[in-house]
Formats: structure tokens, C-alpha cells, sequence
């Protein structure tokens, strides 16, 4: 299995980590990586991951991820100065020019730990170890000019095209584990522009966040105490205006309302 560490000798990694650090906080994108900069398979992407943190100065407060495919995985970190709330404000600042695509989730936050340790973790085990769920939006984001140029490999590295999280209102928990489908209603300043008749695409909104608990075990880390992951959208990636109010209701588990500007 990929080590979630960065080995010696990857300086290539090191600057790839770099150069996807400083895109992410000029908001800038550009080329693919230098050739020679490129991972080739999950466990050099993941080196990279594992770089990026420290290169930004941010901290890991959460995680998207999703089921696993055959030879992809979906996992990356969500850093602490890309998380909005609702909670505090209706404003939430993104890298975008006029437009931001945004994936409508339910978010689970952990109340205990879910350490490296030598016994696999159970499903009992990872849904006892949270303690609350929100509504939420995934932010994306992509730095790369041209997305479909890069291997899913780079897109890996550069964090499946998180740009961020806002966490909208908190909801019942056991309604949010058991939640495979949810109505979508998307409007823009009050007029009611697109409905989504979602499907959680595990069919169970926590499936991946017990993958993503035994996954981390197996490289030697785990999940931490207040962490927020989440695990796919019931909406697709729908496409919204910056400077207007953007409201979603989630039908009867509540609603989030937003307003995106630049940074």
C-alpha cells in the first residue's frame, strides 16, 4: 500500500508540492507539472499530498473522499483556511472569476480519534466515532489551465479539485448516515433555477468514510478528533455566480444559503 509520508530522495515531489501550494494561494493556475515533477501512481501522488500541508503553512481539518475504483482512490486533505460556515457568515470567499462549481454534500464531523493502530476499523467503530453531521458544500477548484490534459494521478496530487468547504447548518445525525437520497433545489436569488433528484453515489453516505478510516490505518495515520469529511455529492458539480445570493434546500434535512466572492 502507498505510504501517506514523503520518502527520502523526492525532491521532485517537494517542488511539485511547491509550485501546487503557491497556485492554490495566488488562486492562479497553469501548466501541467514539469515531467520529471509528475506522479506516476498513487503512491508518488500521494507524496505530494502529504508535502502540501506543511507548504501552505495550513493544517488538515478535513477530508473528501469517496470509494475507491480500479486503481484510483478518492482521498484529500481539506485545509483549515479554505473552511467557511454558515454559522458566521453568508460569505464565502473563493478562487474564481465570475462563476464557482460547487458539489452539495452532507459532512460528517468526528468526535474521537480514529488512530494508526494494528486491529481494522469496523463500520460500529468509525460511526461511533462521530458525533455530528452538517450540510455542506464542497468547493471546486483546479490548478491546472487545462484539467483534462493532467492524469487522474495529478489531479490526486493537487486534491481531486478541492478548493475548499462551507458548512452549512448542523442536522440530525442518524438522518444524515441513512441519507442514500436527498432532493436538491438550487436558486438563485429566489428564483428556483435547477432541482436534482440525488443519489449519494456509494449509496451510502457513509461507506466512504469507513474506507477512508481503514485506508489511512493500513499507511500507519488515522483521523483526528474534530476532522469534517466528506463523502460525495447528491448534485453533480453545478455552476453558480459569484456576488448573489445562492440558496439549497436539501429537502427536508434543511437548507444552506451563500453568497461567493473573491478573494
Amino acid at each position: 500500500m502507498p505510504s501517506l509520508t514523503a520518502t527520502p530522495g523526492s525532491q521532485h515531489f517537494l517542488d511539485a508540492a511547491k509550485i501546487l501550494a503557491q497556485r492554490r494561494l495566488s488562486g492562479a493556475s497553469g501548466a501541467q507539472l514539469p515531467i520529471n515533477f509528475r506522479p506516476n501512481n498513487v503512491a508518488e501522488a500521494m507524496q505530494i499530498q502529504a508535502m502540501l500541508a506543511s507548504q501552505l503553512q495550513d493544517a488538515v481539518v478535513g477530508w473528501k473522499c469517496g470509494m475507491p475504483g480500479e486503481g484510483k482512490i478518492v482521498i484529500a486533505p481539506i485545509f483549515s483556511k479554505t473552511v467557511f460556515q454558515q454559522k458566521q457568515s453568508h460569505i464565502c470567499k473563493v478562487h474564481a472569476n465570475d462563476l464557482i462549481k460547487i458539489e452539495p454534500e452532507l459532512a460528517f464531523v468526528l468526535a474521537t480519534d480514529l488512530p494508526a493502530r494494528t486491529t481494522p476499523y469496523t463500520a460500529n467503530d468509525v460511526h461511533a466515532a462521530v458525533s455530528h453531521a452538517h450540510l455542506a458544500l464542497e468547493l471546486i477548484g483546479c490548478r491546472y489551465a487545462e484539467p483534462d490534459e493532467a492524469s487522474f494521478y495529478e489531479h490526486l496530487a493537487d486534491c481531486l479539485f478541492n478548493q475548499g468547504l462551507f458548512l452549512g447548518p448542523e442536522i440530525p445525525l442518524q438522518q444524515a448516515m441513512q441519507a442514500q437520497k436527498i432532493k436538491v433545489t438550487l436558486a438563485t436569488e429566489g428564483i428556483q433555477q435547477q432541482e436534482f433528484n440525488g443519489i449519494h453515489p456509494a449509496h451510502d453516505p457513509m461507506a466512504p468514510l469507513c474506507w477512508l478510516a481503514e485506508y489511512l490505518r493500513q499507511q500507519g495515520s488515522g483521523l483526528r478528533a474534530g476532522q469534517t469529511i466528506i463523502t460525495g455529492s447528491y448534485a453533480g458539480s453545478p455552476v453558480v455566480p459569484l456576488y448573489q445570493t445562492i440558496a439549497l434546500q436539501f429537502e427536508k434535512l434543511g437548507s444552506i444559503e451563500v453568497c461567493f466572492t473573491r478573494y
